[in-house]
């Protein structure tokens, strides 16, 4: 399976920071199973909210120059409430560096008022081609597909 975990992009600094959104709906599969009684958000999917808002963040930075953009490390992971069905929660990552094939954030997902989630974490990212010039083509369609869908986050 494969989240999506960004409804929309509200605001972006290309080399800075970018703020986006995520509702919580009881529709998703995964409540169903964490927890049956008591639905939250599982806090990796937390945490892949930020890595998504930073990766979104990196892509615009660089003009779309990579296919891949992945987590690299993640430190000081801070899980501090739960996020339910019905609630909205607005991430905002913060660039340290962004560099040509790494770059570095802090983030914090906030429900209301109160942050939920914070960390430190790093991305890596390149071009699948680097490695093997036969993936030119897959490059260019992974680029051309997150080109599509950031037109559909950020309007």
């Amino acid at each position: 399976m494969r989240f999506i975990l960004i409804d929309n992009v509200l605001s972006y600094d290309a080399g800075s920071t970018l703020t986006a959104v995520k509702s919580v709906s009881l529709a998703e599969e995964y409540l169903g199973d964490h927890f049956p009684t008591f639905p939250v958000l599982p806090g990796v999917l937390l945490l892949e909210g930020l890595i998504e808002s930073a990766a979104w963040l990196v892509r615009v930075s660089e003009d779309f120059a990579h296919s891949m953009v992945l987590l690299e490390q993640a430190k000081n992971v801070k899980y501090k409430s739960f996020a339910a069905p019905g609630m909205q929660i607005r991430y905002t990552v913060t660039a340290k560096d962004i560099e040509e094939n790494v770059s570095s954030f802090k983030g914090v997902g906030v429900c209301g008022d109160e942050a939920i989630v914070e960390a430190n974490f790093a991305l890596r990212h390149f071009n699948l081609s680097a490695r093997d010039a036969a993936m030119a083509k897959v490059d260019a369609s992974i680029v051309e597909s997150m080109k599509q869908r950031w037109s559909l986050l950020y309007r």
